[in-house]
């Protein structure tokens, strides 16, 4: 038998597939053909089987699926360190947002353009976005090589990109329409809490969702703050707040869900929506710690986000892989909560069921196996914090959380190996990044003076 073309051989030391059986492959190979995985297996037994344009043996690495955010808000790497330490509401209402309604469309894309160099060099090939100048995080999006969904923000009251919540549909339909033929770049409806929309505009934007065939994302039961706020405008917690009106549903990722009870719980799964689970920034924030082990048995999709810059300080995923398994074991008081495996699922499979919740779930990166998406991260098993190797998932969960990644792949295309990017210009960008610093110091005097 003839071997099958390919475009790429890519071989390591350890392969975690992150297939339905969680295959993990010692010595393994990966043929890549037209941006998608063609063969995966032992290199013994691939190597012979195809006839590759190119190969890439990246010798002592462990390879796996590229991990995925399931929530962030890119631009925001802008704020890191603006406002630490305090409570989420005094942090939005007074730190935040004020500056971010002084926001250009400019100062929007080069905060995406540093939030994507970070992610790459993490390991990340995807992530779903909520923010403002979509388009121009698209641009950021584009130019980096990720993938990403992309979701407009909108309150009940005035943003920067417009007056109204109902100016915000014509901005999606826009929004839509700019990326239909992008082949890595799609759209969610974004409303941004219960608490800052109205029940008028989440029914209105969720029909919108429906409408245009896209999903429907929303931060919810982020904190007891924002359940009080919820009981004194609505009369209902967030969870059957949104489910009175109609707006939990297989298109539905809910981001936080901290504070939520057991019957909310099993709302959220009867519904089918997925969810985010963002330790870090709950933790920074006090918002507390979401009890993703009862999500889980629930039957919930549950994925892994690192929220934005602001309120994070990292878009590492590799960090938030760690964090979520010592939380989830210090909130149970259960060592047993969580392992390894969980939470390299909801880095991977389960974050990408989130960033793509109406695609079939063998449609979407996060595992490495045949016509699945060619989407890879490696990672040098020669870095002492990754040795010795007993378990590679555990190694990667535990102790991966000050490594950087030795290759990201997105689309069968390299953007990053061995410290250096293939589409970023990381010099200029650092210089540009540099001077907007005082132009976000100048917008927080302005906002002081307001």
């Amino acid at each position: 038998m003839q071997p099958a073309p390919c475009d790429l051989l890519v071989t390591a030391d350890i392969l975690l597939t992150q297939n339905a059986r969680r295959d993990v492959i010692e010595n393994a190979a990966v043929a890549i053909q037209g941006g998608r995985i063609l063969m995966v297996g032992p290199a013994e037994k691939i190597e012979p089987s195809v006839a590759p344009a190119e190969r890439l043996d990246l010798g002592p690495c462990l390879l796996a699926p590229a991990l995925a955010n399931a929530h962030t808000h890119a631009s925001m790497t802008l704020l890191r360190g603006l406002g630490d330490d305090l409570a989420l509401m005094d942090w939005l209402k007074n730190c935040i947002w004020p500056v971010e309604m002084q926001f250009t469309p400019e100062i929007v894309e080069l905060g995406a353009m540093l939030a994507c160099a970070e992610m790459i060099q993490s390991g990340v090939g995807s992530f779903i976005d909520g923010y403002m100048f979509e388009t121009h995080v698209g641009a950021a999006v584009d130019r980096c090589g990720m993938r990403a969904v992309l979701g407009e923000g909108f309150f009940a009251f005035p943003s920067p990109h417009f007056k109204t919540a109902a100016d915000a549909w014509d901005c999606f339909r826009n929004l839509k329409d700019h990326f239909k033929n992008h082949p890595r770049i799609s759209i969610a409806i974004t409303p941004h809490a219960a608490f800052s929309t109205s029940p008028e505009i989440l029914r209105e934007s969720f029909e919108l969702a429906c409408n245009m065939g896209v999903p429907w994302q929303i931060h919810a039961a982020e904190s007891k703050a924002e359940t009080a706020s919820c009981l004194k405008q609505f009369g209902l917690r967030p969870i059957p707040y949104l489910h009175s009106l109609g707006v939990l549903s297989e298109r539905t990722v809910l981001h936080h869900v901290v504070d939520a009870t057991t019957a909310e719980i099993e709302c959220i799964a009867a519904s089918g929506a997925k969810v985010s689970h963002n330790p870090e920034s709950n933790m920074k924030l006090s918002s507390g710690a979401s009890p993703v082990d009862r999500l889980l048995r629930a039957g919930v999709i549950v994925g892994l986000g690192t929220d934005g810059a602001a309120s994070n300080n990292s878009l590492s995923m590799l960090s938030a892989m760690k964090f979520a398994a010592l939380l989830a074991k210090l909130r149970s008081e259960d060592p047993c909560a969580l392992p390894a495996q969980q939470v390299l699922d909801m880095a991977t499979i389960n974050a990408c069921r989130c960033i793509y919740p109406l695609k079939a779930p063998e449609a979407v990166p996060g595992a490495i196996e045949p016509d699945r998406p060619a989407d890879l991260a490696a990672f040098r098993l020669d870095d002492p914090a990754l040795q010795p190797v007993h378990h590679p998932v555990s190694n990667l969960v535990y102790a991966g959380g000050r490594a950087q990644a030795a290759l990201t792949m997105v689309d069968g295309e390299v953007l990053y190996r061995d410290g250096a990017f293939t589409r970023i210009d990381l010099p200029s960008l650092l210089s540009e990044v540099k001077k907007s610093i005082a132009w976000v110091r100048k917008l927080q005097g302005n906002a002081a003076s307001a």
